[in-house]
């Protein structure tokens, strides 16, 4: 199965029918965490169904503050919409509205304290590299590079293989390849973002990590339910991080982490 097959089958399926998104809304904010030069721009696109945020990372220029105009559109429509953004931030609300992470069996909460964007940024990333098994000297790919865990990474032994399509160099000047094919063949375990999945990238992710034999973490506010349905095909652990993001919260919310053997 792929992020397709799953749209389809969700488009597909009479229990969907009557679901519709009351919000759509777009999102840009900056972020530079205390000592650091760097400024991270990330937008998002989300969409609000029943009781559910569904979220898609956005790349620069790809969508605006229009998506708007999309509030009270039926699921379906979403779901047939031409941007991928669109698509995925629908099917992740409409999953994340029928099956919440609160209610899943499987997940294990972790509450993000109330704090500084740095306090909270340490807490998520801490909790996202615990559901990693790290050995000396294992060779960690991270698709998505966020900082604190690259520093999560070597604390723990291991040598972080980064891979950004925005930054260059780490917060230490590590270089950033853009090359995600040249890391997934190195390393030795994968931690990706959930961005991966509004820019197409994940379903390669996840089946080289299957064929390579090797285990694929997913930290995601991005697609967060969506990811969760590859749990046992390709995807070994997840953190999800629904809206409110911690990025977006000075307030305690929660973290929903499925540690590996969730499927």
């Amino acid at each position: 199965m792929t992020v397709d097959d799953l749209i389809a089958s969700t488009l597909a399926n009479p229990a969907y029918a009557d679901l519709r998104a009351r919000s759509v809304f777009w999102v840009q904010h900056g972020t530079r965490l205390a000592g650091s030069p760097q400024l991270f721009r990330n937008r998002y696109v989300l969409v609000r169904v029943e009781a559910a945020f569904g979220a898609c990372a956005v790349e620069e220029g790809e969508l605006d503050g229009a998506v708007a105009d999309l509030s009270g559109s039926t699921v379906a429509e979403l779901l047939a919409h031409p941007a991928l953004p669109v698509r995925i931030a629908a099917l992740d609300a409409c999953l994340g509205a029928v099956r919440p992470h609160r209610d899943d069996p499987r997940a294990e909460l972790v509450t993000l304290p109330t704090g500084t964007p740095d306090q909270r940024a340490v807490a998520r990333d801490a909790a996202v590299t615990s559901l990693l098994d790290i050995t000396p000297g294992q060779k960690v790919a991270l698709i998505g590079v966020v900082n604190p865990l690259v520093a999560a990474i070597r604390e723990r032994g291991g040598e972080c293989l980064p891979c950004d399509l925005a930054l260059e160099q780490t917060h230490w000047g590590d270089p950033v390849t853009r090359d995600m094919n040249a890391v997934l063949q190195q390393a030795d375990s994968v931690l990706a973002t959930g961005m991966t999945v509004g820019n197409g990238s994940f379903d390669v992710i996840r089946e080289t990590c299957q064929s390579r034999g090797i285990p694929l973490t997913m930290y995601a506010q991005s697609a967060a339910a969506v990811v969760r349905e590859f749990l046992g095909s390709g995807v070994t652990a997840l953190s999800a991080e629904p809206m409110p993001f911690s990025q977006l919260s000075a307030d305690a919310s929660p973290l929903y982490l499925y540690p590996q053997g969730s499927s």
